[in-house]
């Protein structure tokens, strides 16, 4: 029998009586799905922290629900004890896990986070005019991630290919650090936590990765201070902001499994994947990353050609002791 896939973004369909990821009906009572588990919520007294949305207004991490039949939820909760056994060992466990499982996860959290905008959007657009709009662009990205993570419940190969960049650090965090974020016009995430970060794009085909090559080759198998981390998140989350490619895939559903494929991110298009690295602009990203040690953009950027950096020093050598 063929699986078949949902996609809600054709019929914008993002109401709370449809399951978010199968689209299947729900019954009365059945519940909405924690985009942040309460291990972690608990863990790090998330539940009542505010949740900053992209109209400014507030949730907490505990209202980052999504409607959920009880087939789905399981299979999500399965993935979630994988992920909590992995993520409450530390760096080891976070680095031998299966790389699909880590994208899965991070894909429900910031797709999690993605409906609720949305939701809140149509709401407040239904409010003041007659329909809710979002770009061609825009749509194509959060419905290709959504057919992605439907390999929670759908047998879906990634055909020769990875559609993502992962990035894991051994930190060494503060015992109670939790510094999350996410942009999700890129669909970049970044998490730091226990004695681990872990930074993703979920939707580049590996470029990112590679863009950052010789940096990484450099740091990725040292501890990190916080703020190096933080560095290289910067870096990745700008270098998102400079991908100009809208990667297409293939979708090839067969009796038993359902093919992606990647299609060449040159295409016919001559142009450089990545528009070019601003330093100013780098600059600004570099001091939202590094609020919490307070250097402003100025003293960043003093060297306009090279900025300032805590991962490598001027000879291009990893930094091994940051002392702030």
């Amino acid at each position: 029998m063929q699986s078949k896939l949902f996609h809600p973004f054709k019929k914008m369909q993002f109401d709370n009586q449809h399951c978010f990821l199968s689209g299947e009906l729900l019954n009365k009572g059945q519940n909405k799905f924690p985009i942040f588990a309460n291990w972690l919520t608990e863990a790090y007294k998330l539940k009542e922290m505010p949740f900053k949305m992209l109209d400014e207004s507030m949730l907490s991490y505990a209202d980052i629900q999504v409607p959920c039949s009880e087939t789905v939820a399981k299979q999500l909760n399965d993935l979630e004890l994988t992920i909590q056994k992995a993520f409450e060992n530390g760096y080891e466990s976070v680095k031998e896990l299966d790389q699909d499982l880590l994208f899965l996860w991070v894909a429900k959290t910031v797709y999690g986070v993605i409906f609720n905008e949305i939701q809140s959007a149509i709401k407040q657009q239904n409010t003041f005019t007659d329909g809710f709009n979002m770009s061609q662009g825009l749509i194509h990205k959060f419905g290709m991630l959504h057919t992605m993570l439907q390999k929670v419940n759908q047998p879906i190969v990634f055909e020769d290919f990875k559609p993502y960049s992962i990035f894991i650090s051994k930190v060494n965090n503060l015992e109670n650090d939790f510094a999350y974020r996410d942009e999700i016009n890129t669909l970049t995430f970044s998490l730091r936590m226990k004695d681990f970060g872990l930074l993703v794009n979920l939707q580049d085909n590996g470029v990112n990765k590679k863009y950052h090559e010789e940096v990484w080759e450099k740091m990725k198998d040292k501890t990190l201070h916080p703020i190096q981390f933080e560095e290289l998140c910067a870096k990745v989350f700008y270098s998102a902001y400079l991908f100009n490619r809208l990667p297409e895939y293939h979708i090839i559903p067969t009796d038993d499994t359902i093919f992606i494929e990647a299609m060449p991110l040159r295409g016919m298009n001559a142009k450089p994947i990545f528009d070019d690295w601003q330093f100013k602009t780098y600059g600004q990203v570099v001091e939202n990353f590094w609020k919490a040690w307070g250097f402003l953009l100025l003293e960043i950027i003093k060297n306009p050609e090279k900025p300032m950096s805590f991962i490598l020093d001027e000879n291009g050598e990893f930094i091994a002791e940051v002392s702030l």
